[in-house]
């Protein structure tokens, strides 16, 4: 099954889930349930805005966007990540309102809702799941994963509630828990997300070994300017000034450059990369390394 195909099943299954989950916070006065219709009415966005990320990736490069349309996953990340953060916020609020002002929540109904929506959201969570690092799936997932946490707690709480026939202050507390929890790893990932948009060095690549490896091969006498950065969180590219040993033809440096590419490419996951070879390291300035002359600085 496709990217494509599983964000569509899990769209579908997270829609069912919505209106039946609606009426039944209704019927049992839940908060925890009203918050759980919130997460997946913004499950369901999330999945909408993944979707249309994903098909945006297929398009072909244009002379406007030469590298394609790789950011619009990293976009569509942190729009969902603030849907997130806006949802789980106002859970927070109508949970401790709750607390402050409780009501009679019917314990029942709240189990037996919360049992069914845990087992929708862990089916369509497990749908999701893949070894890719796309951080725009990654965030449909914790979406997803966070609301089948979310239906356990109010799940537990609502047996609880239905066997003791007290402690109703229990359905807003477990929502409000369980909206600081989602809203902790939406931050995180948006954390991420600007970290790709701001051209940072991923995380998981060692500068130095990547240093390393493109010195240790034949020809190449050291590497000096290196950039490696993110289009997408699974596209990576990278440029480098490399110094070749001796005076090689433009051919036999080509031949290097091509030995560069695939010494770095699976190791580092490096999707596309740039070189500037050299016979003799560049002349640096005080402002900026290999600056072209003229041009404005940082």
């Amino acid at each position: 099954m496709s990217r494509s195909q599983r964000i569509v099943l899990a769209l579908v299954l997270d829609t069912a889930l919505v209106g039946g989950e609606f009426v039944g916070a209704l019927i049992a006065h839940s908060t925890a349930l009203l918050a759980d219709v919130g997460h997946n009415l913004a499950d369901a966005a999330a999945l909408v805005l993944a979707l249309v990320a994903v098909h945006l990736t297929l398009r072909s490069p244009t002379a406007s966007r030469s590298f394609g349309y790789h950011r619009a996953t990293i976009l569509t990340a942190l729009a969902n990540v603030g849907v997130i953060i806006v949802v789980t916020a106002l859970v927070a609020v109508e949970a401790i309102h709750r607390i402050l002002h409780p009501v009679a929540v019917h314990g029942g109904v709240v189990a037996v809702v919360a049992g069914i929506a845990l087992a929708v959201n862990a089916l369509a969570a497990l749908v999701l799941v893949e070894r890719s690092r796309d951080l725009n799936v990654r965030v449909a997932l914790l979406h997803l994963a966070g609301d089948a946490v979310a239906s356990g707690a109010v799940l537990t709480a609502g047996i609880i509630i239905y066997a003791t026939g007290r402690l109703a202050v229990l359905d807003p507390a477990v929502s409000l828990g369980v909206a600081c929890l989602v809203a902790l790893q939406g931050v995180h990932l948006a954390r991420e997300s600007v970290d790709i948009l701001l051209e940072s060095s991923p995380a998981d690549v060692d500068l130095q070994a990547l240093c390393r490896a493109i010195t240790e091969v034949d020809g190449v006498a050291e590497v000096h300017d290196l950039h490696c950065w993110s289009l997408s969180s699974e596209v990576r590219a990278l440029s480098a000034h490399v110094v070749l040993t001796g005076h090689p033809s433009l051919e036999e440096a080509q031949v290097v450059g091509d030995r560069v590419k695939v010494r770095i490419g699976q190791p580092f996951s490096i999707a596309h990369a740039t070189f500037e070879l050299e016979c003799e390291r560049c002349v640096e300035t005080d402002a900026e390394p290999c600056a072209i002359e003229g041009t404005p600085s940082p």
